[in-house]
């Protein structure tokens, strides 16, 4: 019993290796899939199980699916696995990360929902923090407050210590002078002494020096002798910064700086800072206080004294800031005066923007304890004290019209109107301009919103309310009134013409007109038409149509002259709606028709069908008759197509079909689109039906219809035709499923095994017994098979050998493969169960 069990294992085992391909390999043999061994993993053969674990130990490295994707690339996983392993990944519900707190996890793609933000205005993820208004003066990289030193000395700056003055006498005496001023406030005038200029200003200092130098220069008293008295190199200055300063601190600035210049060079005020509180101190006093907002708003700089050197700016703690949002033009943070309200603050922001709602604004603010909302009418913006942490809110005017109506159609003035007091529908109408000659009269109608919203029609005769013979209706807001014009309830009417026309379509319909009058819209007649029998087909309106005989369409038939002169016949016959003019070409009349010739013949070219049983034979008698080097064996004709839609759709499906079935069954339509790949812009697949639809091939038998013109082989010829000769062939192509694919020369000595052997013999793949030759001419000649013997065609100069390839059989599944087995397992419990 035992080796009976043991021989039926094998046997189980030995049929899943036939079947699969494969000795099976169990999942625990493989392993898991790791981030290490990714680029060895086949996704199909892992189960969901799997694919959580991998999950979980991406999650647990804190990798997102973009990251997971980014180094399976780097580990070598070829694309196609990552694409499986990313849909699979997204079957199981994706990766999902941790958030900070660990508490919770969120897809990596997760947005917040507003139900857990809340609909609190200090959320951290819903408040943007505004701009404190005035702060960009300070941080403006364009903006520098720096004092120009180029200008001329002001009359009033007070001199002291390292200034350096120059002095310039000019006239009858001439020198020039150019004094530092002490550590002690004087300056040393040469053959005169010290003079004390310290604290003094450029006025005062040139009064008195002008004095002291009147005693050496006796001009300057008599006015023939002049002095100038300017500031050479300034000195410098030390301030001190202190309070709500970014950078506090004591700065080293030109004697000409003023307190802009300061609050520049420190970064201006911080957070905390006031911008209108600013306090210049000197000798412990104050001698300025600077409201930023002067020169914000008003470009006042009347405040920005100069500073003296030990002066103190201090900045003290803002003591009201409120908020601005929404539908003003400088939405931020603003500081306001206890003197200011809010119509000041509103003043600060440039005011409302042309969308506000301005009756009514919105303040949270907040009280000892809590938050609180309150309405702010407009009536008391002059009135209303802002206080500090005030957040108002100034929302948009609501999208809708208090007083719109509009009006369309076949009115003159179609378009929006203000509606007045008791306005009426007649009223309306002639603010249009009244209806359109075309307009439908009988029924007009007015879309109206009810109190709910919810929209009502209102129908009338639109006669009735211009006339007075039906009430007139009061309009409201909202209502659009709609007049139809009569051409838009009726189908488009329309005349149709072709055949032998210059123009032929479909034409607008117009009253009285004629056949003549078609005719000449289309263009008027061609050469080729019949003027003896012009005919026309009418629509019926009153079809039996229970009748199997019933008369669809009735016909008419005329004779017209080549210059469209009215006969009586054509000219009381009024072409109705909807009627079909069709030109017929007159009997007899034919038009040239060409072939061509190419290749290996004395005269190639263009030739003109001189009778309709024109063959092969008389167009190469024509053109010289072959070369010396032609190759009659491989001429080959093609034939352009003249196919309808229809048929150019079922030989697309049937070409398909082939396409399937075969790589190799369209090579000679391949061959023959080469020159179309030259010039790109194609798929091979769509190649090879554009060339199907366009021309046929027909192999021609040149030899014997030149042996026997007119017989069988000796085609008519049609229209398009284009005959090829080529030269002679010394060669054998070789493709498809061979080891070598190669290009031969041609010997008549061998056969198609010998050109097969020269091509290094059939691969694996090759489909021996399906293996077929394409000749020069198009002709094609397929392998036979006789019980256990191939017979292959002969070869013949020019051929193409082409050998097709097996059709893969496709792999069995992990899922498959356990159905079978389990399936194999059943009968092998079957089985011992019948040996025991």
């Amino acid at each position: 019993m035992n080796i009976k069990f043991r021989v039926l294992i094998n046997i189980v085992l030995l049929t899943l290796i036939i079947i699969v391909g494969k000795p099976l390999i169990t999942l625990a043999q493989t392993g898991g899939i790791s981030i290490e061994n990714l680029a060895s993993v086949k996704v199909d053969n892992l189960s969901d199980d799997q694919i959580r674990k991998f999950v979980t130990q991406a999650q647990n490295s804190g990798l997102n699916e973009s990251q997971l994707e980014q180094l399976a690339q780097q580990k070598g996983m070829p694309a196609t696995e990552i694409a499986k392993l990313k849909e699979r990944i997204a079957k199981l519900g994706g990766i999902t990360t941790q958030t900070r707190n660990g508490d919770k996890s969120q897809k990596t793609n997760r947005t917040f929902d507003q139900s857990e933000l809340g609909n609190n205005p200090d959320s951290t993820l819903l408040k943007k923090k505004s701009k404190v208004f005035g702060a960009e003066l300070f941080n403006n990289k364009s903006l520098s407050f720096e004092p120009n030193l180029k200008l001329a000395t002001p009359g009033n700056y007070q001199i002291g210590p390292e200034d350096e003055l120059v002095i310039d006498i000019y006239g009858n005496s001439e020198a020039t002078y150019r004094l530092q001023v002490s550590p002690e406030g004087s300056i040393r005038i040469p053959y005169l002494g010290p003079v004390y200029v310290n604290g003094l200003t450029i006025d005062q200092a040139r009064t008195r020096i002008n004095n002291q130098l009147a005693s050496i220069y006796s001009g300057i008293k008599s006015k023939q002798t002049s002095v100038n008295i300017t500031l050479g190199n300034i000195r410098t200055i030390k301030v001190t910064l202190i309070g709500e300063i970014k950078l506090p601190g004591t700065y080293t600035l030109p004697s000409l700086a003023t307190v802009f210049n300061a609050l520049y060079a420190s970064g201006g005020p911080n957070d905390n800072g006031s911008f209108r509180n600013i306090k210049v101190i000197r000798d412990s006093k104050v001698v300025a206080v600077i409201d930023i907002y002067d020169f914000l708003l008003k470009g006042s700089q009347s405040k920005n004294i100069r500073l003296q050197d030990q002066d103190v700016i201090k900045v003290s703690p803002y003591q009201t800031r409120v908020e601005l949002t929404g539908e003003v033009k400088r939405p931020a943070i603003y500081e306001t005066l206890k003197s200011e309200t809010l119509e000041d603050v509103f003043n600060f922001a440039g005011g409302f923007t042309d969308n506000a709602y301005r009756d009514m604004v919105k303040v949270v603010r907040n009280t000892a304890k809590e938050k609180s909302v309150a309405d702010v009418p407009a009536t008391i913006f002059g009135m209303f004290t802002p206080q500090t942490g005030d957040v108002y809110t100034i929302e948009k005017i609501l999208d809708r019209f208090a007083n719109r109506i509009r009006i369309g159609g076949a009115v003159f003035r179609p378009g929006t109107f203000a509606l007045e007091n008791n306005m009426t529908l007649t009223q309306l109408i002639k603010k249009a301009e009244g209806p359109r000659e075309d307009a439908f009269m009988n029924r007009a109608t007015i879309n109206r919103l009810k109190g709910d919203l919810s929209p009502e029609v209102i129908a009338f005769d639109l006669n009735k309310i211009l006339d007075g013979t039906q009430a007139d209706i009061v309009l409201k807001r909202e209502d659009s009134v709609f007049v139809s014009s009569k051409f838009d309830l009726r189908e488009e009417y329309s005349l149709s013409i072709d055949g032998e026309v210059l123009r032929p379509g479909t034409y607008d319909f117009a009253d009285h007109m004629s056949l003549n009058d078609m005719i000449l819209l289309a263009g008027g007649i061609k050469e080729s038409a019949s003027l003896s029998r012009i005919e026309i087909a009418r629509r019926m309106k009153n079809v039996d149509s229970l009748s199997k005989r019933a008369q669809t369409a009735q016909l008419y038939n005329f004779s017209i002259t080549k210059d469209l002169k009215d006969n009586p016949e054509v000219a009381n016959f009024i072409l109705q709606p909807f009627d079909e003019i069709h030109v017929r070409p007159a009997p007899g009349y034919e038009q040239q028709k060409k072939i061509t010739i190419e290749g290996e013949v004395l005269y190639p070219g263009n030739y003109t069908i001189i009778n309709k049983g024109d063959r092969i034979s008389d167009v190469i008698k024509r053109s010289g008759g072959l070369s010396a080097i032609a190759f009659p064996e491989g001429a080959v004709l093609l034939r352009k197509q003249k196919l309808t839609e229809t048929d150019k759709m079922l030989k697309r499906e049937r070409l398909n079909a082939l396409i399937k079935q075969s790589r190799d069954t369209s090579a000679v339509i391949k061959e023959l689109t080469k020159e179309e790949k030259a010039k790109g812009g194609m798929g091979e697949k769509t190649e090879m039906i554009e060339l199907a639809e366009k021309a046929d091939l027909l192999g021609i038998n040149l030899p014997k219809i030149l042996e026997k013109p007119g017989s069988k082989f000796d085609i008519l010829l049609e229209d398009g035709d284009v005959i090829k000769v080529p030269k002679e062939l010394q060669t054998v192509q070789v493709k498809g499923e061979v080891l070598y694919p190669i290009l031969i020369r041609y010997s008549g000595n061998k056969g198609f095994r010998d050109y097969i052997s020269n091509a290094g013999g059939f691969s694996i793949k090759a489909l021996k017994r399906k293996s077929y030759i394409v000749y020069a001419n198009g002709t094609v000649a397929s392998t036979k098979k006789f019980l256990f013997f191939s017979s292959y065609p002969s070869v013949k100069p020019g051929a193409e050998i082409y050998v097709p390839a097996r059709e893969e059989k496709e792999r069995m599944s992990t899922g498959a493969i356990v159905g079978i087995t389990s399936s194999i397992a059943s009968l092998a419990v079957v089985l011992v169960s019948l040996f025991k």
